[in-house]
């Protein structure tokens, strides 16, 4: 079992997730955000191969355009 935070909001799972399977999960997309793992702003590169662990906290940061 492993608890962890996006966004300040806590989740439970059993399962092996890695990040870009949370991201494709709670719908974000993909292209544009900023991650947030662990107090580092991590790089797309690595999402697929980093899997969650109890207690990691995750921030996501949208970037949203307007005119």
């Amino acid at each position: 079992m492993k608890n962890f935070f996006l966004n300040n909001e806590h989740y439970t799972t059993e399962d092996e997730i890695n990040l870009h399977d949370l991201i494709t999960y709670f719908d974000y997309n993909e292209s544009l955000l900023v991650l947030e793992y662990n107090q580092v702003i991590f790089d797309k590169s690595h999402w697929k191969t980093t899997f969650l662990q109890d207690r990691d906290e995750i921030e996501i940061v949208t970037i949203v355009g307007g005119g």
